[in-house]
């Protein structure tokens, strides 16, 4: 097996392999479709591994500028000692919301809901804050769906139509209503609107500086992924808003992004043949699903 493919899919395996206390999805079961179906960009974007690396990693860099996100995660997870772990419970939550039936996306949902409910303090100015916060979860979905879009644009989709982009975060609301969102944008301009209006309430700290820490240092597949990992985090910095990316402290030079575009668009294709099999796979599930259904 190629290097490279054998690399990312130790790593796939990892990020994606169940918990003990995980809510089991199969895609290959269910009543109906799921949350957005055959033919949503969703299925399109979420479904690119190769980006949503990319854009996964940026998520929580601009998602943690919010202090809110960022004392919910620090007080009440083991992020820095287990990011890994973190990314994985990402990762299977938005495989599973994006293609398992309604059902079991709902019953994910539901214990996210409830760990949300339990997770609440206090920031160091004395405002009080909670997980399950409407604006809050509003911040992170679309922080992350912003994110994702803007990877799966740079690296699979240069040409996306604007309609395509607006789809995604009007697909995506159900999934943010669902977890207790208050209303978030449904087209790409608002999104890009919403950000900015964000900004001012955004800033960089200790523990902003700790989650980069511990992004550079989680490491799936041991140390041979490590040259990987500096290209992910490169890249998922310079997709940030060049603002977000300046909070962070990361304002590279022309030839820096070029050359960091360059190395992770060709990381991307490779990834993207490489696993070409498992995707190959999964749609073929999809399909079955979709046809028994339609029966």
């Amino acid at each position: 097996m190629n290097p490279l493919r054998a690399l990312v899919e130790s790593r796939i395996d990892v990020l994606f392999a169940p918990a003990d206390d995980d809510i089991p999805f199969d895609i290959t079961r269910g009543s109906d479709n799921g949350l957005y179906g055959p033919g949503s960009v969703a299925w399109d974007v979420h479904g690119d591994f190769a980006t949503m690396m990319i854009g996964g990693v940026a998520a929580l860099l601009l998602q943690m500028l919010d202090r809110r996100a960022m004392a919910g995660v620090w007080d009440h997870s083991n992020f820095r000692a287990d990011m890994v772990g973190r990314l994985r419970r990402t990762a299977r939550f938005v495989g599973g919301t994006t293609y398992a039936a309604s059902d079991q996306a709902a019953a994910m949902i539901a214990r996210v809901r409830r760990i949300h409910s339990a997770v609440g303090g206090t920031l160091a100015d004395g405002t009080p804050y909670r997980a399950d916060d409407p604006a809050t979860l509003g911040w992170v979905h679309v922080a992350g769906e912003w994110c994702f879009l803007a990877a799966y644009q740079r690296y699979a989709e240069p040409a996306m139509p604007r309609a395509r982009q607006d789809a995604l975060f009007a697909e995506t609301e159900v999934l943010a209503r669902a977890l207790g969102s208050g209303p978030v944008p449904v087209t790409r301009r608002a999104a890009d609107a919403y950000l900015l209006a964000m900004r001012p309430q955004l800033r960089a700290d200790d523990r902003t500086r700790a989650v980069v820490k511990a992004l550079d240092e989680a490491a799936p597949a041991g140390a041979a992924s490590a040259p990987v990992q500096r290209v992910l985090m490169a890249a998922a910095f310079d997709l940030l808003p060049p603002w977000a990316a300046a909070m962070h402290g990361r304002q590279p030079g022309l030839a820096a992004r070029a050359l960091t575009r360059a190395s992770a668009g060709a990381l991307s294709a490779s990834l993207r043949a490489g696993l070409a099999h498992r995707v190959a796979r999964r749609n073929a599930a999809l399909a079955a699903r979709a046809a028994r259904i339609a029966g």
